[in-house]
């Protein structure tokens, strides 16, 4: 059963250019994906691909000048902006991308326990710490005197004691030593096979593949496939999107084949399929219209070409 669901999701901003024009820029547009329980649903795709903007939206903490169309739900009820603030760090808990996101007056320690929602605050942040390899003595500490690692496991710490049913993971291990890598993935794990659900939101797609159950790959705002961890193997022919195969074609492991061209902005997005103007086996009904996403086996894909 599905927890969360994102239903073409469309995010755009609104902005003025020279001489105030008021100009609309499209980040994401038809984005859909959905995280069961008990599952790992990794994100992956290129820097501005909307992977931290989708995890704004769903807590509800996009900047004021967005607009959203489309529909998300949790727990098959649609997220609406006061059930947002409501469940936002009690039952949608957010490991964020920035160490900055720490409270610069706070100690980290105090920080950790007001996310304990129920049980012992001292014994459950002692416990994280110590799983986390965090000594004693940094839970006295401000944000400004641990190191970016440090930083980081106390983040991953605030969610893990959350008791949350979902966790957004964004970015959560860069920083951090191959052991504190480990760790971090290894207690997603676990707090997936809990019953609960993981959105993980990285570059680091062999880290994913490590825990992770299925893969959305996400390109210029828009998902373009999800598959099974298992189809992101070999030389990529079990994947279906022309751009999921380049992807992982250009991993160093794989061959580090690069893809010509760049994402397009999102000022300067293409008529249909967005990845057309950089694809190989594009045609003229490509440039028609942005293809759905379809069932495709045991995954969906959005491309026309796909079989």
């Amino acid at each position: 059963m599905a927890i969360l669901e994102v239903e073409n999701l469309s995010v755009s901003f609104k902005r003025y250019t020279r001489g105030f024009k008021q100009v609309k820029s499209n980040v994401i547009s038809s984005l859909s994906v959905e995280v069961e329980e008990g599952e790992i649903m990794a994100i992956v795709g290129a820097s501005g691909s909307g992977k931290s903007l989708l995890a704004q939206a769903i807590l509800g903490i996009l900047p004021r000048n967005a607009i959203v169309s489309g529909g998300i739900k949790y727990g098959g009820e649609v997220l609406t902006p006061p059930r947002q603030r409501a469940l936002c760090g009690r039952e949608i808990a957010l490991v964020p991308q920035s160490v900055n996101s720490l409270d610069p007056l706070m100690r980290v320690g105090e920080q950790v326990r007001t996310s304990v929602k129920s049980g012992n605050a001292a014994a459950a942040q002692k416990e994280v710490f110590e799983r986390y390899h965090l000594d004693a003595n940094v839970e006295k500490m401000y944000p400004f005197q641990l190191s970016g690692g440090m930083a980081r496991r106390v983040l991953i710490s605030t969610a893990m004691v959350s008791g949350a049913r979902v966790i957004i993971a964004d970015e959560p291990t860069p920083g951090l030593d191959e052991r504190s890598v480990a760790e971090a993935l290894k207690h997603l794990r676990e707090f997936a096979d809990s019953r609960c659900a993981v959105l993980l939101i990285t570059h680091d797609i062999e880290s994913a593949l490590k825990i992770a159950d299925r893969i959305a790959v996400f390109y210029a705002g828009t998902t373009v496939e999800i598959s099974p961890v298992e189809n992101f193997r070999g030389n990529g022919e079990e994947l279906w999107h022309p751009f999921s195969k380049a992807l992982w074609r250009a991993l160093p492991q794989n061959g580090f084949v690069p893809i010509p061209g760049s994402q397009p902005h999102p000022d300067d997005l293409p008529s249909g399929c967005l990845f057309a103007p950089r694809c190989g086996m594009a045609s003229a009904e490509c440039g028609e219209a942005l293809p759905d996403m379809r069932k495709l086996r045991n995954g969906s894909v959005r491309c026309i070409h796909a079989t």
